[in-house]
């Protein structure tokens, strides 16, 4: 019997060939002389071609990804019993005819990520096969007619290629469960439907077979700038079509939202206040596909690259990290302040700059690029090669700088024509025209309708069953059904016109009908000078909170100290804008009580501009019994909740205290950042983390995280060519627990990533710094498949000071040699102010040691820690809080 097993695990092995990551130039003819493989795998090595391969009439998978090839290679099509054929990531151009004919049982098929315009007719013979095909990241124009033909096709992908229309037929008689086709052109159906899915593309489609489709006209028009550059003064003057001089006081604070028609165009202007603080939300309502107007105040600007950086650099970079694609018109704002000479002096200054910014963007993609093609293991970067090659093909277009006097209207006027002229332009503009069902703009203008309404609040707030019977009360849309009215509310939400954050579940049943009222709830507590607001919060209001003047002082030395607010402190800061604004029935449900969060709360979770932390007090001896594999339940009154603004922190010294200072040996890796780390990056990656590790402690650029007894430090270095977030933990005891030091690496790592994907243009690239004390070297990091970085080697020799060490001490890689794993040792948790800790499956011995800590160590006054020590088994898990 064993004999047998034996057997057959050599024959399975047989029918099996890995051969990726290789360096293979030629196939190695001893595997194409057994015709009993089955399944091959040749990814990530440097094929050219690979002949003989048709000898492989066994072949049912074949994988080609991540190779040099540029002829696509016609011995393919001997392989009749082929069901997986990956040839992505290569130099394809064309696909000759006759290959998939030949190919009948043909199921998966990638072929992403070459240079492909168009597809051979043949591949409509796999019609009952093909399932999976991904043509993303090529350059077709229209949607194959050959793909339409595939009637058993339940996956496709075709993002990033220059498609203006989707036909109805793809989506019809066919099992289609997935379908991606972002970073097109579309007109028809608009990206913000396809976003939907494909139940809504259906839904667009059935709408535009019982009604002619209407053309839309509408542009985002997004004005961004320094604080007093006069936003707000160009946005109220073209929408008044007068001269509109907005004063300091009445400056933008948050983001105010207003709509503007010029002929036939729709612009939605976004004023987004200038200060820092307020930069921390940008992100929510910053998006692709946008006009940006930039104001610049000549008044103010210099020719020195300090006074650029302030006023223009800092916004380009971030429009670059942000909306790589969009659209910039600089605008000098101030110039009757200006000699003639001056403002043409500064025009071409500013000008020349910023293509000196787009030239070195350039250049620093073109030199990583070329750093990994150079490399002798290039095969291990190639989906960075991809990822910098997409980005490449993405920058932002300038157009010529405009000077506007705003006190004059005929500037205001021509900065109107030069505004028109240029969405007009379908080379700078594809996408601006989307083709609507008429239903769509019949939705559109009753809500415009409801809003304007004097029966509807001036907050705009609505239920959503309550939207619906409203606008069904119109006899033209008295047929309207629930599921074709979510359909278009997402698609208004996606452009801007309203606000329905259905994903969050406090808020799947409330619309925004108003969105400057939600940027209202924002700016209470992310806005400037946010201390002077929590100090002018009268007596009255404090005593409606049942708090005192004490109390007051209080909240104000922990925000100032900790970066914190109780929920009562932000109750009072609520409650006096709305109460002045007469909002004054609202209140409750925005920002709820103490056994109840409110709606405000849940939003500034959701987008990570706070995180949730309460006061852990003394252990509960009456508390359930903790039974292993059930939910521990959280107790009832576990003190109030405290908000912690990360973008506010300053301190450090109670992380550096805790840390204990860097260690030699420690294991530490770096994630390079260019242009440079997003202004809010490192505070939202805390709010990440800290949710996903509950004993954690925070400063301005530090976090330490504890899990399993396990440190790890987070630390930012943000300076001008030289941006990175170091991530920093002991070295393990024994070699046994690399595998879990390496996986909470992996688990801050795999944040960081997810979240860089909110800014497209950003470039970011993992490293370990050499062990050798005082060289200078740094490996460069593979690309990650999974938990683990690709690469078999065991030993890294710095090629600088040319020491050798073990791979898993710089890189997510377990020993090779290890024995049977040991349990780990015990592990000691910190039930912390800033947070707590549940368990998985484990055994639990808790042991109480109270101490008395200095105010200093938490928000709270006479607070006591608890230590708790815990035998955790490998494989138990952290939770939420007691």
């Amino acid at each position: 019997m064993a004999q047998h097993r034996a057997c057959q695990e050599q024959d399975d092995c047989v029918r099996k060939v890995t051969l990726s990551t290789m360096r293979l130039k030629v196939l190695p003819p001893v595997v194409l002389q057994d015709p009993r493989v089955e399944s091959l795998d040749l990814d990530r090595n440097k094929l050219k071609h690979v002949p003989g391969i048709s000898k492989l009439g066994n072949l049912r998978k074949l994988i080609l990804s991540k190779n040099e090839i540029a002829d696509f290679p016609e011995e393919i099509q001997s392989l009749v019993h082929l069901e997986k054929l990956e040839l992505n990531q290569n130099q394809i151009r064309v696909i000759p005819e006759g290959i998939f004919s030949c190919l009948p049982r043909l199921k998966h098929l990638r072929l992403n990520n070459n240079r492909l315009s168009a597809l051979p007719k043949d591949l409509a013979t796999c019609s009952s096969s093909l399932q999976y095909l991904n043509l993303s990241n090529n350059l077709f124009r229209a949607v194959p007619r050959a793909v339409l033909d595939l009637a058993s096709l339940q996956e496709l992908y075709v993002q990033n290629n220059m498609l203006r229309q989707l036909p109805r037929e793809l989506f019809e008689g066919r099992p289609l469960k997935m379908f991606k086709a972002h970073g097109n052109p579309l007109r028809q159906p608009p990206n913000e439907v396809c976003t939907g899915g494909i139940q809504q593309i259906l839904s667009y489609f059935s709408q535009l077979q019982n009604c002619q489709g209407e053309e839309d006209r509408r542009v985002k028009t997004m004005f961004l700038g320094a604080s007093l550059a006069g936003k707000s003064t160009i946005c109220k003057s073209l929408k008044q079509r007068q001269v509109v001089l907005v004063s300091e006081e009445q400056r933008t604070v948050g983001i105010e939202i207003s709509e503007f028609h010029i002929q036939d165009f729709t612009f939605l202007f976004w004023d987004f206040a200038g200060q820092l603080e307020y930069y921390v939300t940008h992100h929510v309502f910053i998006t692709p596909q946008a006009l940006v107007i930039l104001v610049i105040n000549f008044q103010k600007y210099q020719l020195n690259n300090d006074i650029f950086q302030e006023l223009v650099g800092f916004w380009i970079n971030n429009l670059f990290m942000r909306v790589p694609n969009s659209v910039v018109l600089p605008v000098g704002t101030h110039t009757d302040c200006c000699t003639e000479e001056e403002v043409e002096e500064k025009k071409q200054d500013i000008m020349s700059k910023i293509q000196a910014m787009l030239a070195e963007r350039r250049a620093n993609l073109t030199h990583f690029i070329n750093n990994l093609e150079s490399s002798e293991e290039s095969e291990f970067y190639v989906d960075q090669w991809d990822r910098l090659k997409e980005m490449e093909s993405c920058t932002l277009t300038i157009l010529n700088l405009v000077p506007v006097n705003c006190t004059d209207y005929w500037d205001i006027k021509k900065l109107e024509t030069t505004i028109l002229e240029h969405v007009k332009n379908e080379k700078i503009f594809p996408n601006i025209i989307r083709v609507l069902p008429l239903v769509y703009k019949e939705v559109e203008a009753a809500i415009v309708d409801i809003v304007q309404s004097e029966e509807t609040a001036e907050y705009g707030m609505m239920d959503l069953n309550h939207l619906l019977c409203e606008i069904t009360r119109r006899e033209h849309l008295s047929h309207l059904d629930t599921e074709l009215f979510q359909d278009i509310l997402r698609y208004l939400h996606r452009i801007g016109l309203i606000i329905w954050y259905e994903e969050i579940k406090q808020l799947e049943s409330t619309v925004f009908l108003q969105p400057t009222f939600l940027i209202t709830m924002f700016k209470i507590l992310v806005r400037y000078r946010l201390v002077q607001q929590l100090e002018s919060i009268s007596v009255d209001l404090l005593v409606g909170e049942h708090a005192t003047i004490r109390d007051q002082s209080n909240w104000v030395w922990t925000f100032k100290s900790k970066a914190m607010l109780c929920q009562r402190a932000m109750r009072a800061l609520v409650k006096h804008q709305l109460y002045s604004e007469g909002m004054r029935d609202i209140f409750e449900e925005m920002v709820g009580h103490k056994a109840k969060k409110g709606k405000l709360f849940s939003l500034l979770e959701h987008f990570e501009i706070c995180l949730e932390v309460r006061n852990a007090k003394d252990l509960n001896p009456g508390a359930r019994e903790f039974v292993p594999g059930k939910p521990w339940e959280a107790t009832q009154d576990c003190g109030e909740a405290y908000y912690l603004f990360p973008t506010y922190l300053n301190q450090s010294e109670e992380v550096s205290e805790r840390w204990g200072g860097d260690h030699p040996e420690d294991l530490h890796i770096r994630a390079y950042f260019s242009p440079e780390i997003p202004e809010g990056f490192f505070q939202r990656l805390m709010v990440k983390a800290c949710s996903f590790y509950s004993a954690h402690w925070v400063a301005k650029v530090t976090c330490l995280l504890i899990c399993s007894g396990k440190p790890l430090l987070i630390k930012e270095n943000n300076q001008k060519g030289y941006s990175y977030i170091e991530l920093r933990s002991r070295k393990p005891v024994q070699r046994t627990e690399f595998q879990f030091t390496w996986d909470f690496f992996m688990a801050i790592i795999f944040i960081i990533r997810k979240l860089s994907e909110e800014w497209p243009g950003l470039h970011m690239c993992m490293k370990a710094p050499c062990r050798t004390a005082g060289c200078p070297a740094e490996f460069f990091w593979p690309d990650v498949d999974g938990k683990n970085t690709v690469t078999k080697e065991e030993i890294k020799t710095c090629g600088t000071c040319g020491h050798r060490f073990r791979t898993e001490l710089l890189l997510p890689k377990v020993p090779s040699d290890l024995g049977v794993p040991q349990p780990p040792p015990p592990a000691h948790y910190y039930v912390t102010s800033y947070g707590t800790t549940t368990f998985g499956p484990s055994s639990i011995h808790v042991n109480r040691q109270s101490k008395n800590y200095p105010a200093t160590d938490s928000p709270f006054e006479n607070t006591s820690k608890s230590k708790i020590s815990i035998s955790v088994p490998r494989g138990s898990s952290l939770g939420s809080g007691f």
